[in-house]
């Protein structure tokens, strides 16, 4: 194994327990805080370092940028809240432009999964906000920071591994 080889497995470990950490407080508290999403961003300068080319870290740069537009863009919406739109865009770094569809439709997917999972365990809650055609105040929301997490995880280390990746099949 080379030292390239050991530098991505270290800072991917350091970026798992960040987003364990992340996804922790999101469940718990319901934010994810910005010292977090630093803790990302700062991981990225050495993954950087260790990308292939100079090219792909400017087409990282341009992933981020976009995550950043997506994670604004549904947070104006009501949809996610900012420490999630944050986190969203320090993550596109990661997935960069060749697998930022991939991290957005697994975050996605993810999110769904825990929403059906929250209303199927309670369902007064489900029945309450059916009824109300999802006007009101149903307490706390979807925390899409498991989500992000999850799906950044999954894609970095599938990537690593050389593994196929969940939704394309494709080796990364």
């Amino acid at each position: 194994m080379s030292y390239l080889e050991i530098g991505r497995l270290a800072v991917a470990l350091l970026l798992t327990g960040a987003l364990a950490w992340a996804a922790f407080t999101d469940i718990r508290d319901r934010k994810i805080r910005n010292v977090t999403v630093l803790t990302v961003l700062g991981l990225f300068l050495p993954w950087a370092l260790m990308l292939s080319s100079p090219r792909e870290a400017l087409l990282a740069l341009e992933a981020g940028g976009i995550a950043l537009l997506v994670g604004v863009a549904v947070y104006a919406a009501g949809w996610v809240g900012a420490g999630d739109a944050k986190l969203f865009a320090a993550v596109g770094l990661f997935a960069g432009l060749h697998h930022l569809l991939e991290l957005t439709v697994m975050t996605t997917l993810v999110g769904g999964l825990i929403a059906a999972f929250s209303l199927i365990s309670r369902p007064k809650r489900a029945l309450d906000i059916i009824k109300t055609a999802g006007k009101g105040d149903f307490g706390r929301g979807v925390p899409y920071g498991v989500a992000i997490a999850v799906a950044t995880v999954v894609l970095v280390w599938s990537n690593l591994l050389h593994l196929a990746l969940p939704l394309t099949g494709a080796a990364g």
